[in-house]
């Protein structure tokens, strides 16, 4: 017989958290048609020999809703070896969507994006149409965002929802779960999941076991208060029924490091006690928002416009002052990675910025946010490599990036980014398989089975006869992250094979110009 591509002569890693074993791999149809030796002749032959053969990669925490529909190559993920992202985390979503959201998100969009784009769309169906309709490299799994629901029915106010209100955002999370959405987000210090009560999430996350439906959280603290954030999605979890992932899972501040040792005990506890509970993580001791997230939550009510008219208020800016966050702290870990208007800005910390304009930093801080209607995106190095490692030995968490599809030569490469945008994978699997954090069979079953369990997804995670020929091809020695804190814009090596559904993505390094990438709905049949 003879098959669409055979690989030959490499490693297999095949996800379940086995070691490697030695055999070739014939792919027909978009599926894995055989495991074996002597399989036959194929139009494509990939020389895999020195190489480890593993399943495609599963980002279980992304956030390339939008950059997908600009740029569909998704380059920095697809480098990395990356052939299915989980989208809609941190409580936002693409959809669903109503006028005055999709007016609110065009106004923003286009001052960051293109002229071109518009939040056009209304629910998870005609998001993830769209999606199809312009074709993607790599697949998509799409989470509904607590907050976007919030938005439609509530808007960006400090209130929490009325009986009516609450049953309108149980419809348009049901609406999304029907429509293919895996699971329920929240970014618990975001506006506006910040204004919501432990109750409010409960009651929404009730719909999610009825859908076998996944409840994905940013904690609503990582620092000062990270035990009671993980005690309130455990109990989130406990009154729900539903199975937790916390993204990004780390402590952050000085005055924390070392905490790892009690969150992850808490994280054993729940599960002792029958709470599903699991955690991803990504290989940084820094991490990345915008720089207004660090302010107050009540200075978020109203939205963008209400908080800069509080930012230019003398009288409110000095409340604020007089309220500082844990991350005004130190001002120098706070490094400005996109200011649109301020180029001159990137790379420099507030410290550094405020001493340029002769102020102090937090004046510096408001002033820029005015200056930028609150459009700056900071990198903050909050976290200690020991933390990091701790969390990433155990065997409950995942691999997941808190980044973006994009790519060096697009819209997205104005300014600077979190490397984790185009080295996240290759980092756990070069530097610290290497580094013996973990073995490397370990480290792929993270990236793959792991995910997909979780998920919900049947037909991916896995080297298997039957299974959807997502593969990622990789080399062990040679394998890296190149992508720094002062050069991000860098593809990661050592990756020369990427196949999605069963066509090359990446093929001898380079990007094919494929776009064999689907949504993947989640069916509730």
């Amino acid at each position: 017989m003879t098959f669409d591509i055979l690989i030959k002569k490499g490693k297999i890693i095949d996800g379940t958290g086995n070691a490697w074993y030695k055999s070739d791999i014939a792919v027909e149809d978009g599926k894995i048609a055989a495991i074996g030796s002597n399989l036959g002749g194929a139009d494509k032959v990939i020389d895999a020999k020195g190489h480890i053969v593993a399943p495609g990669f599963i980002d279980i925490h992304s956030h390339s809703d939008i950059p997908l529909l600009i740029d569909p190559r998704g380059m920095s993920k697809i480098t990395q070896g990356v052939t299915t992202e989980v989208i809609g985390n941190c409580g936002l979503s693409a959809a669903p969507m109503n006028q005055w959201l999709q007016e609110y998100r065009n106004r923003y969009a286009r001052a960051q994006l293109s002229e071109g784009f518009s939040y056009n769309w209304t629910d998870m169906s005609s998001y993830l149409e769209k999606l199809e309709e312009k074709g993607i490299a790599l697949n998509v799994a799409p989470l509904a965002g607590h907050g976007t629901i919030r938005q439609c029915v509530i808007g960006d106010v400090d209130q929490l929802p009325t009986f009516s209100m609450l049953n309108e955002m149980k419809k348009l999370l049901r609406d999304s779960l029907d429509q293919g959405a895996w699971g329920l987000s929240t970014g618990l210090i975001y506006t506006p999941n910040q204004y919501s009560s432990t109750e409010e999430i409960i009651e929404l996350a009730k719909e999610l076991p009825a859908y076998d439906a996944l409840y994905a959280t940013h904690i609503r603290g990582e620092g000062n208060t990270v035990i009671q954030a993980i005690d309130e999605a455990n109990r989130i979890g406990r009154e729900a029924g539903v199975r937790v992932q916390i993204s990004h899972f780390k402590v952050c501040g000085s005055n924390n490091w070392g905490k790892s040792k009690d969150t992850l005990q808490m994280i054993i506890d729940a599960r002792a006690n029958g709470v599903d509970v699991d955690f991803d993580q990504y290989p940084y001791t820094a991490s990345s928002t915008g720089l207004s997230a660090i302010l107050p939550p009540w200075v978020h009510s109203g939205g963008i416009e209400q908080l800069i008219e509080r930012l230019k208020d003398p009288e409110t800016r000095a409340k604020i002052r007089s309220q500082p966050t844990e991350e005004m702290e130190d001002w120098n870990r706070i490094q400005v990675v996109h200011a649109r208007n301020h180029p001159d800005y990137i790379g420099l910390s507030i410290d550094q910025i405020a001493s340029q304009t002769q102020t102090d930093p937090f004046d510096a801080m408001c002033d820029l946010l005015i200056a930028e209607d609150s459009q700056v995106l900071i990198v903050l190095y909050e976290m200690e490599e020991g933390d990091v490692r701790r969390i990433m030995s155990s065997q409950l968490g995942m691999v997941g990036s808190d980044g973006r599809a994009v790519a060096s030569d697009s819209v997205f490469n104005e300014g600077k980014c979190h490397p984790r945008y185009y080295g996240t994978f290759p980092r756990v699997l070069g530097y610290y398989v290497r580094e013996g954090v973990q073995p490397l069979h370990e480290a792929v079953r993270k990236m793959t089975s792991a995910p997909a369990r979780r998920l919900g997804i049947k037909d991916r995670g896995l080297l298997l006869e039957g299974m959807k020929a997502d593969i990622t091809i990789f080399n062990p020695e040679k394998v890296k992250d190149n992508a720094t804190f002062t050069d991000p814009h860098r593809y990661s090596s050592g990756i020369p094979y990427v196949l999605v559904n069963g066509e090359p993505v990446v093929s001898k390094s380079k990007y094919t110009g494929a776009l064999p990438g689907m949504v993947l709905r989640k069916s509730h049949s």
